[in-house]
């Protein structure tokens, strides 16, 4: 069975020039990726969400559809 699940993160570059993405699957259990640009700390982040989510199942969602001005 495939669920698509959003996780929202950060995204930031620290002062040696590092990306660092961070998400909390939910409380006490996060996620932290790291790279050379952008687009490889995100899937660093996304590679460990998986063994999180691996390990720990996949978090509680709820699902909203609203009309955005």
């Amino acid at each position: 069975m495939s669920r698509e699940i959003h996780v929202p993160y950060t995204i930031e570059q620290d002062e040696d020039g590092v990306w660092c993405a961070h998400a909390q699957l939910r409380p006490g259990v996060g996620a932290h990726g790291e790279g050379e640009d952008p687009e490889s700390a995100i899937t660093d982040l996304r590679e460990a969400l998986i063994a999180l989510i691996e390990e720990f199942g996949p978090p509680q969602e709820l699902a909203l559809t609203l009309d955005v001005a």
